[in-house]
């Protein structure tokens, strides 16, 4: 019997999981290199979809100490539904790194900065003496001398773009949002194909809101409200204005969240998926 190999993924999500680089990895914090290790992990804790680094502990030059015990209530229920991979809630990085499903010990990296950022000592016996580390506590990540946002890139996850001449429509109910026969198709691993359409074949009034969210792969993406009869469904599209590499052919193009409204491709309905963002 074949094995689908997102099947595999899912089950493991359940599991510690790590992943040796040979990037030298630097972070700052109140504007000083604390971590510089050419030694690093990529971590996952239980349930996690995105990964963190760690690196040995003497890799980090900043004085790391145990913080208290912090309660989180229900994490077993926190999370976001990802059916097409697991039928348990996942941890996507707007759960706060605090929140933490393998044993181990908090700690807080300091410095003589105003800020801390903070850290995890985990209890496995495979990575001990590494510190798993928040990235959003950290001024500045550098691979090798590369800024990186977001969060670490996944080693087993990437992004492709495919132009495609398929008639595109978002609608929701019997209004057109946009109709498009010149989209470029994103995929992106275990996630939903993205359609990203010209600013010309988007049919709705679309009004800048000022939400902007990070991608590791693609880059900072801006948000509009669409204005339809029914009111403003807000925060409904983004685009990329200014996109890293890998997403450099969806530049200033237009993608809606079809967990929210309608797509259909040459005619054909496609179902809304159920992800973090439904």
């Amino acid at each position: 019997m074949g094995l689908r190999l997102r099947d595999t993924v899912g089950r493991r999500l359940r599991e510690l999981r790590y992943e040796p680089t040979a990037k030298r990895i630097r972070a700052v914090l109140n504007g000083t290199a604390v971590v510089d290790s050419d030694r690093a992990v990529l971590v996952w804790e239980p349930r996690r979809v995105v990964p963190a680094y760690a690196v040995p502990e003497e890799d980090i030059a900043a004085e790391v100490t145990a913080e208290p015990a912090r309660t989180v209530p229900q994490v077993e229920a926190a999370g976001f539904a990802l059916p097409d991979v697991t039928s348990m809630p996942v941890l996507d990085p707007r759960l706060p790194f605090s929140v933490h499903t393998a044993e181990g010990e908090a700690v807080a990296i300091r410095t003589d900065g105003a800020r801390h950022a903070l850290g995890f000592r985990p209890g496995d016996a495979d990575l001990a003496g590494y510190v798993v580390l928040d990235f959003d506590g950290f001024d500045r990540w550098l691979e090798e001398d590369d800024e990186i946002v977001g969060h670490p890139h996944d080693p087993f996850q990437r992004i492709d773009v495919r132009r495609t001449s398929r008639h595109v429509q978002l609608m929701l109910g019997d209004t057109v949002l946009a109709d498009s026969r010149r989209a470029s198709m994103l995929f992106e691993t275990m996630l939903p194909v993205r359609y990203y359409l010209p600013p010309e074949d988007v049919v709705a009034e679309l009004h800048p809101s000022a939400t902007k969210t990070y991608c590791a792969y693609k880059g900072e993406a801006t948000y509009r409200s669409a204005v339809t009869a029914g009111g403003l469904l807000h925060d409904i599209a983004w685009r990329y204005e200014d996109p890293l590499v890998d997403a450099s052919e969806v530049r200033g193009l237009v993608a809606f969240f079809d967990e929210r409204v309608d797509l259909m491709v040459d005619g054909v309905a496609r179902p809304r998926p159920l992800t973090p963002w439904s």
